[in-house]
């Protein structure tokens, strides 16, 4: 494969490649619906405390989710969810916490303000907020803040990365707070979503793309990081994490770039719900 595909490509093959709801036409009339009915199913058999604040804005809110106690060895792992920056919420994806929980591991889920309601380089700070709550509150919730590990899938892949990347300390914080990263699907090269439509709401410009994008940012280093792709997704989204990979895997004492068999972007999530997979244990290997 040719790891240099954006180049390569024009604008309307970028927007085949980014527009990725086209390419799953069942998107919103089976993969969400069946991702909400095992979310609602999970929270009707698992105790957890929904909508706790982490800030002011409307979105800054989390579902926490303890391991039960007989397991609880102190494990945490926050999930970002996906959705261009632009749509999506924490209530479709309960039902990933399930696998963690049965293993000793605490979940929360996040809400952050989105596109275009809030400017895209200013995300990542409501995120950054998230993590800072959650550090603070680790002994009410019940984890230990030195095992905190962050998660996320598409945006909220790209969103993991930046807290990698985060300077912890410009906010009081220790610099190593996040033990380890999972970033699944994810964009760490924002600049072909100039040339596609689903930028009419994230309204990126080229200096946006240079300040947001983790490919273009210097890390002195990174803390472990798992990173996945769909083996069916576009050939472009195989790059943009084989990219990230091979640019820095030298910044950090552990990094895995894992190629996920029979899954387009959207599969990847049901393969992460799946604690059969390898891309689960793989994940728990990071996390614990």
């Amino acid at each position: 494969m040719n790891e240099n595909v954006f180049p390569n490509i024009d604008t309307e093959e970028i927007e085949r490649q980014y527009f990725l709801r086209a390419l799953r036409p069942d998107y919103d009339t089976v993969v969400i619906p069946d991702w909400l009915k095992r979310s609602e199913r999970f929270l009707q058999n698992h105790q957890g405390t929904l909508d706790l604040a982490y800030g002011n804005a409307e979105r800054n809110h989390l579902d926490f989710f303890p391991a039960p106690i007989e397991n609880n060895n102190g494990d945490f792992v926050l999930y970002i969810h996906g959705g261009y920056w632009q749509r999506g919420d924490k209530s479709v994806y309960s039902f990933l916490a399930e696998g963690f929980l049965e293993r000793g591991i605490s979940v929360a889920l996040i809400n952050y303000p989105m596109c275009p309601n809030i400017a895209f380089s200013k995300i990542a700070n409501h995120v950054q907020q998230a993590v800072k709550w959650l550090w603070e509150q680790a002994d009410d919730l019940g984890f230990n803040r030195d095992k905190l590990n962050v998660m996320g899938h598409s945006a909220g892949a790209h969103l993991t990365v930046e807290m990698l990347q985060s300077d912890w300390t410009s906010i009081g914080l220790p610099a190593n707070i996040i033990r380890s990263g999972i970033a699944l699907s994810g964009l760490y090269d924002l600049e072909p979503l100039l040339q596609c439509s689903e930028n009419e709401r994230l309204k990126l410009d080229m200096d946006e793309v240079n300040s947001a994008s983790p490919m273009k940012q210097n890390p002195d280093s990174l803390a472990p990081l798992l990173l996945g792709y769909g083996m069916n997704e576009p050939p472009d989204m195989h790059r943009q994490s084989i990219q990230y990979f091979d640019t820095f895997k030298d910044k950090s004492s552990r990094m895995e770039c894992l190629a996920i068999p029979d899954a387009d972007h959207f599969d990847v999530v049901n393969v992460l719900g799946d604690e059969n997979s390898d891309l689960f244990e793989q994940t728990l290997s990071f996390i614990v």
